[in-house]
């Protein structure tokens, strides 16, 4: 029986694609005045830059405008990337998933991996201890407690007080979310969204030890049948 079921965050409860996109409206609105550049030209530069390649795109950008810069200021830029107040929302599927599963006496969480200044002012603008009660930022432990490694998961169980066979783990990334299956019962769910930075990653492959996940949805939907009746779900 589910007693509780954990999220991700990114590309699971919201859009990375629509953070990023928060993300670089703040740094063109920071270098317009700087570099003597349209904000909106700077915006749409980073989008260009990032949709090639999303490595280096700071370094990228001022070497396109001609503008000197250092480490520094590639490491200034980076840092309010990182600490801005993002302009995010949940997914249209996610409160009314949540409310159901609430109805059904579900327990609900998150286990998030990312620098913690950047989860922590995501899940405030969400609001999202209004919705989840158990909330795991997993930098917050320190680097070596991201995805895989299997303590968040052992301390998720111990504050939410069920069992690992009664939990479900919902993510999007086959290289890390789904590797739990293999240490504990803990059921895996992947949710390939549309747009979404694992979308289109191929089924059979990039999976940690080709470990695959249990089920696979494509909206939350999904899930809530999962939470009721399991079968009604293709398995992997």
């Amino acid at each position: 029986m589910i007693k509780a079921v954990i999220f991700d965050l990114d590309d699971t409860l919201i859009s990375e694609r629509e953070y990023v996109i928060s993300g670089y409206r703040h740094i063109a609105r920071r270098l317009s005045d700087r570099v003597g550049e349209d904000k909106q030209a700077i915006f749409d530069i980073l989008m260009e830059l990032f949709q090639t390649s999303p490595k280096n795109v700071f370094d990228r950008l001022l070497d396109k405008l001609q503008v000197p810069h250092t480490k520094d200021d590639i490491l200034e830029l980076v840092e309010a990337y990182r600490k801005h107040e993002p302009d995010i929302k949940f997914y249209d599927d996610v409160l009314t998933c949540l409310e159901q599963l609430k109805e059904k006496g579900i327990k609900t969480g998150i286990i998030t991996d990312g620098y913690t200044s950047t989860q922590r002012n995501k899940l405030k603008v969400l609001n999202a201890h209004r919705y989840f009660e158990y909330i795991i930022v997993t930098d917050e432990m320190g680097r070596d407690y991201w995805k895989p490694n299997p303590r968040v998961f052992e301390i998720m169980r111990y504050s939410m007080g069920v069992g690992f066979d009664e939990m479900v783990y919902v993510g999007d990334n086959p290289e890390k979310d789904f590797y739990i299956s293999s240490i504990y019962p803990i059921k895996t769910v992947r949710i390939a969204r549309e747009y979404s930075e694992h979308e289109h990653t191929y089924r059979d492959k990039g999976y940690l030890d080709g470990i695959k996940p249990d089920y696979i949805i494509t909206s939350l939907e999904g899930l809530l049948a999962l939470a009721s009746e399991g079968r009604y779900l293709p398995k992997v």
